[in-house]
C-alpha cells in the first residue's frame, strides 16, 4: 500500500512539526549564553542511527553520533510482527544512544521510528519495551512526516537551478519521494509526496535471496525494478511533463554506497560523498555491475562489504526506478537526512536562524 499528499496548497517544509519526544526545561543556560544540546534519533527499519549536535552560526556543530545495522525489520514481511531477535538488537543499540544522551546532557531530544514500528502489528508493543527498557520515548511517525524530515535535512544540497526537484530517501522497509519547489525565501515547499512499501529490506525478502544469488539473478534484478516501477506509477502521473532543470537529490545508505563505488574509495569517506553529483548513466552502470555479482563479489567492494552486501542489489533496483520517471542528468548525493532535519527543526522552535 502507499500513501500520497495531494498537491495543493504547498506545505513549506520548515514548519516545526510535532513536540519533541523529551522536553527540556527552560532557557536560563540561553540568558547565560549557553548553547544547548539538542539530540535526534532515527530507528529505521534497517538501521538505528543518533546525532547529537550544538547550533552555531547557520548550522550545528555535531559533538556525537552512533550508528547501527540493526534490521528491525527483518522477517516483517512474512510474520506481519517484529521479531524477537530483531527487537532485542534494537533495544541493544537503543540503550547505546540513551547512555550518550545523558553523558551529553542533551536538553532537548525526539526520537523516531518508521516503517517497521508503522507495519508491524507489534509496533506500539515494542516501544513501550523501548521506554521501559532505555528511557527513550520512540515516536512511530507517518510517512508523511519522514518525509517532511528528510528534505528539511538535505534540501540545502539541491544542484542551483530554477526548475523542480525530486529528493528522495531509500529506506529499509519503505521509499519516501518528494516533489519540492522554492517561493520568494528560498524555503523549499512540498509539492507532492510519496511513500511505496518498499526498501531494501522488504524489496529482498519479497523477491527472495536465492533468486537474487542464482544463476537467473539478472531476471530476478528485473523482476525487482518493475516492481517498484508500479508502486510508483500514480505519483509519475503527478510530476510536471517536460519540465526544464529538473533536479534530483538522493539520501540514503544506497546512494552514499554507490557514491563511493563510483568514486572508487577503499574506505567510507563523509566528507568525498556529501554533497557530491554524480552523471545518472553513471549510477545506472554501477547499479548493473553491482546486479550482476554474486554475494561474494559485491562483499569484495571496499564500501559495501558484508553487511550491505545482500541488500544492495534492491537498493539498485529501486534507485533505477526512480531515474525511469524522473530523468535528470545528475544525482546528487546526501548523507544526511532524518537526523538532520530533527535537529534543525528542535533548533528553529529554540529561535536558532539555520
Amino acid at each position: 500500500m502507499a500513501h500520497q499528499a495531494a498537491t495543493s496548497p504547498p506545505e513549506a517544509v520548515s514548519s516545526p512539526g510535532p513536540a519533541a519526544s523529551h522536553p527540556a526545561s527552560a532557557n536560563g543556560a540561553e540568558r547565560r549564553g549557553v548553547r544547548r544540546t539538542y539530540g535526534a534519533l532515527d530507528l529505521g527499519t534497517n538501521n538505528c542511527r543518533l546525532l547529537i549536535a550544538r547550533p552555531c552560526d547557520g548550522g550545528f556543530t555535531v559533538v556525537d553520533a552512533f550508528s547501527r545495522i540493526v534490521r528491525l525489520g527483518e522477517g516483517l514481511g512474512a510474520s506481519g510482527l517484529l521479531s524477537e531477535a530483531s527487537m532485542d538488537r534494537a533495544v541493544a543499540a537503543l540503550a547505546i544512544c540513551a547512555d550518550k544522551l545523558r553523558r551529553r546532557n542533551v536538553t532537548l531530544a525526539r526520537s523516531v521510528a518508521t516503517e517497521a514500528c508503522r507495519r508491524a502489528r507489534n509496533g506500539g508493543d515494542f516501544a513501550d519495551r523501548v521506554r521501559h527498557e532505555t528511557g527513550v520515548v520512540l515516536e512511530i511517525i507517518p510517512p508523511k512526516e519522514e518525509a517532511r524530515l528528510a528534505v528539511l535535512g538535505c534540501h540545502k544540497l539541491l544542484e542551483p537551478g530554477g526548475g523542480p526537484a525530486l529528493i528522495f530517501d531509500i529506506g529499509g522497509g519503505s521509499t519516501e519521494l518528494v516533489l519540492v519547489d522554492y517561493g520568494a525565501d528560498d524555503t523549499p515547499r512540498i509539492i507532492a509526496w510519496w511513500s511505496a512499501p518498499w526498501g531494501v529490506v522488504s524489496l529482498t525478502e519479497t523477491e527472495g535471496r536465492e533468486a537474487l544469488e542464482g544463476p537467473d539473478r539478472i531476471a530476478a534484478y528485473k523482476r525487482m525494478r518493475e516492481r517498484v516501477r508500479r508502486s510508483f506509477h500514480r505519483f509519475a502521473d503527478m510530476l510536471p511533463k517536460n519540465a526544464q532543470d529538473i533536479r534530483l537529490l538522493g539520501t540514503s545508505g544506497t546512494v552514499t554506497t554507490l557514491a563511493s563505488v563510483h568514486l572508487a574509495l577503499p574506505s567510507y569517506d563523509r566528507r568525498a560523498v556529501d554533497g557530491l553529483h554524480v552523471p545518472v548513466d553513471d549510477m545506472r552502470r554501477i547499479s548493473t555491475m553491482i546486479a550482476e555479482m554474486d554475494l561474494a563479489g559485491r562483499s569484495g567492494l571496499p564500501c559495501i562489504g558484508t553487511e550491505r552486501a545482500d541488500m544492495v542489489v534492491a537498493g539498485c533496483a529501486i534507485l533505477e526506478a526512480i531515474l525511469d520517471i524522473w530523468p535528470a542528468e545528475r544525482l546528487g548525493i546526501a548523507d544526511r537526512g532524518i537526523r538532520e532535519g530533527i535537529l534543525r527543526s528542535l533548533m528553529a522552535r529554540d529561535g536558532y536562524k539555520l
